[in-house]
């Protein structure tokens, strides 16, 4: 299974939002932007959706940028993929008006891949946008020094 953009980026934002929860100034779009080297327009477009579904308390107008809405440790990572993905169908016969396999009634393939795509938010389930946060972290700084400092280990740790 393969996140698309538009998970990753959202990621990114909740990430960066919950790592700089210390900061007195909010988190702004440009900075994440060019932390990340990532077009502005498209983060403005994930930051209103995260705003609309509560997840992000958003300020506009000078001094204005965003916070997390509510604690990191209340934000589940499988409920923000589950969110933002769209497809979960890993296979054609996971939907039946486009199936054309003609191995569909004798086939166990699709059972198993099920299970796999289920387990995989069942992980998710388990983790929490704090988990993935260093304790401790701050980011701060200039856009060039900014960094994201995350739990080793953990999926995402290189970001």
């Amino acid at each position: 299974m393969r996140l698309t953009q538009w998970t990753d980026y959202t990621l990114r934002v909740l990430m960066y939002c919950a790592a700089s929860k210390e900061r007195s100034e909010p988190v702004t779009i440009t900075e994440i932007a060019e932390s990340h080297g990532i077009s502005r327009s498209h983060l403005t477009k994930i930051v209103q959706q995260l705003a609309a579904r509560g997840w992000l308390e958003t300020t506009r107008g000078r001094g204005g940028g965003m916070r997390l809405a509510l604690p990191a440790k209340d934000l589940c990572l499988g409920t923000v993929v589950r969110a933002t993905e769209t497809d979960f169908s890993v296979v054609e016969c996971f939907e039946p008006n486009l199936n054309q396999c003609r191995m569909n009634q004798n086939c166990r393939l699709k059972g198993v891949l099920n299970q796999a795509t289920q387990s995989f938010l069942a992980v998710l389930d388990g983790i929490t946008l704090a988990d993935l946060v260093a304790p401790g972290a701050n980011v701060g700084g200039t856009a060039k020094t900014r960094r994201l400092h995350l739990i080793p280990g953990l999926p995402g740790a290189s970001v």
